[in-house]
């Protein structure tokens, strides 16, 4: 079956296609209150046992991450990213190292804005490609005004030193401290977005609980690197934070061709 063939049955029956139109975008905001982690009780395998807000992590169909490899070539509209400058506010949550970022910067996607709310990392990689993981992933978290969410994922793997990260890992901070502004140090995420910025598509979940659906995803195909003294820096900090791969069902994913 050639790839127009596929896309007609999806539903598009060109190939400049623009997300956004026929999919649920709106993220309902629930509580976290309950104690959820990556192994043992609270473990992935429980999460939709914890809490009754947890409950579509265990019966949702369009659940994240995924692997990529089934990606259909396609001509997608472009992602306009308009990234600032901000002070770096770091915080170790106990799940992941989350810096939250100042308002003002932001991506249009489909035509519509999503304003950068914060970023955070995965030990090993949560997007797979061929069932491989890489070194590391970022999550570049955005939302727009009507609530809907829009995350752009970035893989990571072992090779150069990577410079733009540098003074982010020298301000990892243990758990439970209050969030850190380290004022001296301005961080732009744009310089943490590869070169090439051809991307994969799809829409799915939040990959920790509440496991919300109607996710914009867009995951850059290009890695950046980073470096074996950087990677290790992270694990001695938080232990594992990485959903394992989630069936695909009925979701379909589109690459940049």
């Amino acid at each position: 079956m050639d790839r127009r063939t596929l896309l007609k049955l999806f539903g598009f029956g060109a190939l400049e296609i623009s997300f956004g139109v026929s999919f649920p975008s709106r993220v309902s905001a629930v509580g976290q209150e309950a104690d959820w982690g990556y192994i043992g009780e609270s473990g992935v395998e429980k999460w939709g046992n914890l809490s009754p807000e947890f409950q579509v992590c265990k019966t949702g169909i369009q659940q994240s991450p995924i692997d990529l490899h089934r990606a259909i070539a396609a001509q997608l509209s472009p992602i306009e990213i308009d990234y600032r400058e901000s002070p770096l506010r770091i915080v170790n949550n106990g799940h992941t190292i989350q810096v939250n970022y100042e308002p003002g910067s932001s991506i249009k996607l489909d035509g519509q804005i999503f304003n950068l709310v914060q970023f955070h990392f995965h030990d090993p990689s949560e997007h797979t490609i061929d069932n491989k993981p890489f070194d590391m992933e970022l999550h570049l978290v955005h939302r727009s005004e009507a609530g809907a969410l829009a995350v752009i994922g970035v893989l990571l793997k072992q090779g150069q030193h990577n410079a733009a990260l540098q003074p982010i890992g020298d301000a990892f901070p243990n758990r439970n401290e209050p969030e850190q502004v380290v004022k001296t140090v301005k961080v732009n995420a744009e310089q943490f977005l590869p070169k090439d910025r051809k991307v994969y598509r799809y829409f799915s979940s939040l990959t920790t609980p509440p496991c919300s659906q109607g996710v914009n995803w867009i995951v850059m195909q290009q890695p950046i690197e980073i470096s074996q003294n950087q990677i290790q820096r992270f694990p001695k900090l938080i232990s594992i934070d990485a959903r394992p791969v989630q069936p695909l069902n009925n979701s379909f994913v589109l690459r940049s061709s």
